[in-house]
């Protein structure tokens, strides 16, 4: 009841910035107490809102907080199903886990688990990801798609498009995808996505898509091993942004392309895909599980692979770190 009237709240504090609101007004309007407004009032000043109370006027928003909270967040909503419903925490070791949970126990498709910190989290192949707290995205989407557990990897690369779409919209960054799994300002990197996938007699059972971006993370909060290579939206666009409209808009992307992909496959993805790959056209080096490779990257093939021109012959690389 608590987290409906604060979500309520919010909305209508949200939507009469420019006049003040009775606390009458508001008790009627979220058909609850006087006492419970004012409860609520109290625990989102705690929270950083700027709240102004007059007597016979009421109450006014006067400054907002930059959380990712689901009150912040549900107003900007437009999707049907992703991050409809959401578990937030303010801290977290990784989103990761706690989405595999909420998954095993038949959490619906677009859950969405989101944190303001994460203490612990992860990218692929176990590294760690830096993740300081109110400074970016860190967050697993759950789906459930009716697939082979072999077409799961493409949806690495879905996210990928998808992320990419929304972020350049938003930011007008020339944001380019690094295949398989990363987003790239330039040669740094600011994202992250980490695709993990449960199955049984070769069908997806669910599906945890974890996303990391460096939103208004500034390079002092870096270790030194990671100045050359990371990067943010604020450190590239020299604004802050705003957490959850940026998203509200991702989720808007990956639905749209994810019910895409449901009817019409991969090839659209793939063709978008090559569209913002920087990585086209150069000189790689991948080390795979079979050994290290090395050609010119050209594309992927109908699986999601990356194809590599070496001379004459065109090899597919499956799994694999690369540089270039």
């Amino acid at each position: 009841m608590s987290s409906r009237i604060r979500e309520q709240l919010l909305s209508l504090l949200l939507h009469n910035t420019d006049s003040f609101i009775s606390g009458e007004e508001i008790s009627r309007r979220l058909q609850c107490s006087r006492a419970a407004v004012w409860k609520q009032i109290e625990e989102l000043r705690k929270e950083g809102y700027q709240i102004e109370a007059r007597p016979k006027k009421g109450y006014r928003l006067v400054h907002r907080p930059d959380r990712v909270a689901p009150e912040e967040l549900k107003p900007h909503l437009s999707t049907r199903r992703f991050g409809r419903r959401i578990l937030y925490r303010q801290s977290l070791p990784s989103t990761q886990p706690l989405a595999h949970d909420w998954a095993r126990q038949g959490a619906e498709e677009g859950a969405l688990i989101i944190t303001e910190e994460q203490t612990q989290g992860r990218g692929r192949m176990g590294r760690v990801w830096h993740s300081p707290p109110h400074s970016g995205i860190w967050m697993s989407l759950i789906l459930r798609p009716p697939v082979p557990l072999a077409q799961a990897p493409q949806l690495t690369l879905l996210a990928s498009v998808g992320l990419t779409r929304a972020l350049r919209r938003e930011t007008g960054l020339d944001i380019q995808i690094k295949w398989p799994n990363d987003l790239l300002i330039g040669r740094k990197k600011f994202c992250g996505i980490l695709t993990e996938t449960r199955g049984e007699q070769d069908r997806v059972q669910y599906v945890v898509l974890g996303t990391g971006i460096n939103v208004n993370v500034s390079g002092t909060h870096w270790p030194d091993e990671l100045k050359d290579t990371a990067t943010s939206l604020m450190i590239e666009g020299k604004r802050s942004y705003r957490r959850a409209d940026l998203i509200a808009a991702i989720l808007k992307e990956l639905e749209e392309l994810y019910d895409g992909y449901l009817s019409h496959g991969f090839e659209p993805i793939r063709i978008l895909w090559e569209e913002y790959a920087g990585m086209l056209g150069r000189n790689v080096r991948t080390l795979t599980p079979r050994g290290p490779v090395e050609g010119t990257a050209v594309g992927l093939d109908g699986s999601g692979a990356l194809l590599l021109r070496q001379g004459e012959e065109v090899i597919p690389v499956f799994s694999a770190d690369i540089d270039y």
